[in-house]
């Protein structure tokens, strides 16, 4: 019986099911388990104790370093095989040293390819993936055979050793992925959501074929909020998964990723073709916030960028700060409460652009002119705002020089360059409570998507939109895409942001 599937579930390896056969292992609605056993996790096993997220990332990196050492070892059987045809001395030296160059570069391309450990895709895709990372180590070395004397012949010996690693690769990774998964550490758990006549036939389906690294067990939807944090990560939705919908923001709270499955070579489910989504075993929808690995990449570059910013622009910081005293003598600082990562609250400090008494202005304002107040309820922001400074306030706040001494919060860690701009809670009251949760997961910014997009113009639900597909798609490279962007939305000088 395979360790991934419930007991309650399946009595041995049976034959992977077909189309034709899943009426026959149908069972009647409602009769799936709330929630299949638990499967037994090899760490537990072993008595080890530690936090969900990280026995949850445990096997995972400790797959890829099982892969990872596979493939050194496929490269080292080729090493060995044509060392008997490598020539003596300088030559072979130099020879030898770009086999490790070229192998290091094929290992770092399938990892960047997605292949350590490689879940949830085709068999064919992995080869696909490890064939373009080999042929683009083999365009690099043509390039170094150009500049290189007798280059020629040390580009044939590096082509002859990546073509043979594609070829030795695959039986070595068999091996590797059949040993984690005896171990116990292969594999993320799941649940089947939808179809529930399929339910058991997509269990045999994953246990027969374990090498997808889903661990699928039995579930309903009537149990979601009973499912414990320490549950399965990923969510299999199948069948009609219109009638999902409504719940669809319920799961993705609750699970890692959400997967629409696509039909496999053995299991036609849906229709949907693996060949138009990258070769993968279904459509991924993955919670908002999702790339851990990336935060402290984010947080080394908003240092490196915030610390040398902070001493560039303190003259102009200082400048203004003497211009807002000149006008209105009071603090020239102000710093405001608002909403942080997963709740937390962020002081955000900014250069004062109003009167010290503008509440009382706003609310004299309200009381005199209700287009005012219909126009601030709909951007919570004034085209022609009494409250703002004469001359002094407009211009900080058109080119967001105002927003300047937030570097201070980015030096503190309280804020990133690139995030959901932290709302007061006037603003954030206006949103709806899913959203606001969505917004807590990640840090808040000094800029975001809806700045250089609409900037002041956008009204409530346009920002909304923005920044919830901002935090849906957020990655290194969007931040420097935004990052760049604000330049000329702020040159433009369409509204403080």
């Amino acid at each position: 019986m395979s360790i991934f599937v419930p007991s309650a579930m399946t009595s041995g390896r049976s034959k992977a099911p077909t189309p034709n056969d899943m009426t026959s292992r149908a069972i009647p609605a409602g009769s799936v388990p709330p929630i299949a056993a638990k499967t037994a996790d090899a760490f537990v096993w072993a008595g080890l104790t530690m936090p969900v997220a990280l026995r949850r990332r445990l096997p995972r990196l400790a797959t890829s370093s099982f892969l990872v050492a596979g493939d050194i070892a496929s490269y080292l059987i080729v090493y060995f095989a044509l060392l008997s045809i490598l020539p003596s001395g300088s030559e072979g030296t130099i020879a030898e040293r770009a086999f490790t160059v070229a192998a290091l570069a094929a290992i770092v391309l399938y990892a960047s390819a997605g292949l350590y450990p490689g879940y949830r895709l085709h068999d064919h895709e992995h080869l696909r993936r490890r064939t373009i990372a080999a042929v683009k180590v083999a365009v690099l070395a043509a390039f170094g055979a150009i500049i290189l004397p007798e280059g020629e012949r040390l580009l044939l010996a590096i082509v002859v050793f990546l073509g043979l690693g594609l070829i030795v690769q695959p039986f070595v990774h068999w091996l590797a992925r059949g040993l984690c998964w005896r171990l116990g550490i292969w594999g993320e758990r799941a649940v089947v959501i939808g179809g529930r006549n399929l339910a058991p036939a997509l269990v045999a389906h994953f246990n027969n074929h374990w090498q997808y690294g889903i661990r699928l067990e039995p579930f309903s939807p009537d149990s979601l909020e009973a499912l414990p944090g320490g549950g399965p990560s990923i969510a299999v939705i199948t069948g009609d998964t219109g009638s999902f919908v409504p719940d669809l923001a319920a799961m993705r709270r609750k699970f890692a990723e959400v997967i629409l499955l696509s039909d496999t070579p053995n299991l036609k489910v849906s229709g949907l073709r693996p060949a138009d989504i990258g070769g993968e075993i279904g459509i991924r929808l993955t919670t908002g916030g999702s790339s851990i690995n990336s935060d402290p990449v984010r947080r080394i570059l908003d240092l490196a960028i915030a610390i040398p910013a902070t001493i560039v622009v303190a003259p102009f910081i200082a400048i203004a700060a003497a211009a807002i005293y000149a006008i209105d003598p009071g603090p020239v600082f102000f710093r405001h409460a608002r909403e942080g990562r997963s709740g937390k609250p962020v002081h955000v400090l900014k250069l004062r652009t109003m009167y010290q008494d503008a509440e009382q202005r706003l609310e004299a304002l309200f009381r005199d002119n209700p287009a005012m107040r219909a126009e601030w309820l709909s951007h919570f922001k004034l085209k022609d705002d009494p409250r703002v400074l004469p001359i002094i306030g407009h211009m900080l706040r058109s080119s967001s020089i105002d927003e300047l001494p937030q570097l201070a919060n980015i030096i503190a860690g309280e804020m990133a360059f690139v995030g959901p701009r932290p709302f007061p809670e006037y603003h954030l009251s206006a949103m709806d409570g899913e959203f606001r949760d969505k917004r807590r997961s990640v840090m808040p910014g000094l800029t975001g998507l809806w700045q250089i997009s609409e900037r002041s113009d956008a009204d409530i639900e346009l920002q909304q939109q923005l920044d919830e597909f901002y935090i849906d798609n957020r990655s290194l490279w969007f931040d420097c895409q935004i990052l760049l962007g604000t330049i000329p939305a702020v040159f433009k000088r369409r509204g403080a942001c």
